[in-house]
């Protein structure tokens, strides 16, 4: 019988077979034959350690081929049949759900989709913010204005970069200015709306991530047992990773299981100031509630 990590590793070397063949009809018993298991049992364990069934998995690297083959130019109907659809009518018919923009759009780098930025020097370094119509879509930490904004095109390629305040989102400015406070003076976490971006997996990951209160660490298993995927701690990891919200998706508060801090893409050093900081306002919150409480009458 494998253990938990022989099944753990057995699944992602099947997630690399699905990724080298994406463009085949692989079917559930075609790929459970693979690795000796029912399509049934298949479709459960693959789930719970990649995330997702076989078939949407299949699905994403498809997807994620045919957005590279857009981006470099191919025509909408060569880069559909590259990317194994199939059939041109097939994406389409999904385009709203999975791209959230149409397909000539994304072709062109989402050309005329409005997003207002903005920089600010905070005590762990300088930080840009980003924000379409929905809400902040790109929060980022950088070492320049510059690289800060090439990033945000580099991001959302085609798109109309215009600096804050804009019609479209005007109030990044003040958005911006309490993730400042949060960051430099330690107040709470604001609450600020967010349009997200990502797989329905990692979607998942980041609205979950949101409810983890400041002061408060999970591990990165036990993040996936709160989202329903106990065996989907590497897949949590990878979500955690691709974050481009920082502190507004609060990764940050995600250790390894032996209390380690793990990885920040923003760097260790402002995920321990993070952390800290956020500590010491959970502890100076909880004494004052307890005074007061102490003082009633």
């Amino acid at each position: 019988m494998p253990t938990e990590t022989e099944r753990s590793d057995q699944m992602i070397r099947l997630a690399r077979v699905i990724e080298e063949r994406a463009e085949e009809p692989l079917t559930l018993a075609t790929l459970a034959g693979m690795v000796g298991l029912s399509p049934t049992r298949l479709q459960r364990v693959f789930k719970e350690v990649i995330g997702v069934s076989p078939r949407d998995y299949q699905e994403a690297v498809r997807l994620r081929r045919l957005k590279a083959s857009l981006k470099q130019g191919t025509t909408v109907t060569e880069a559909i049949f590259a990317s194994g659809y199939g059939s041109v009518s097939r994406v389409y018919g999904e385009q709203g759900r999975r791209f959230g923009m149409k397909l000539k759009d994304y072709q062109s780098g989402a050309e005329g989709e409005v997003i207002a930025y903005a920089c600010r020097q905070t005590s762990l370094g300088l930080i840009a913010m980003g924000a379409t119509e929905q809400g902040v879509c790109y929060v980022e930490f950088g070492d320049d204005v510059e690289s800060l904004i090439q990033s945000i095109r580099n991001e959302f390629p085609g798109a109309n970069l215009i600096p804050s305040p804009a019609a479209e989102a005007p109030e990044l400015d003040d958005w911006i200015a309490a993730l400042e406070q949060h960051v430099s003076r330690g107040s709470e976490s604001p609450d600020l709306p967010l349009d997200l971006r990502g797989t329905a997996f990692q979607i998942q990951v980041w609205r979950f991530l949101k409810s983890i209160q400041d002061g408060q660490v999970l591990s990165y298993g036990e993040v996936a047992k709160n989202i329903g995927k106990p065996g989907a701690t590497r897949a949590v990891a990878s979500a955690c990773a691709r974050n481009r919200i920082a502190l507004l998706i609060p990764c940050h508060r995600v250790l390894r299981a032996d209390g380690n801090l793990g990885g920040y893409r923003w760097g260790l050093e402002r995920k321990r100031a993070l952390l800290e900081a956020e500590k010491k306002l959970r502890n100076s919150t909880r004494d004052s509630v307890e005074l007061n409480f102490s003082s009633d009458p």
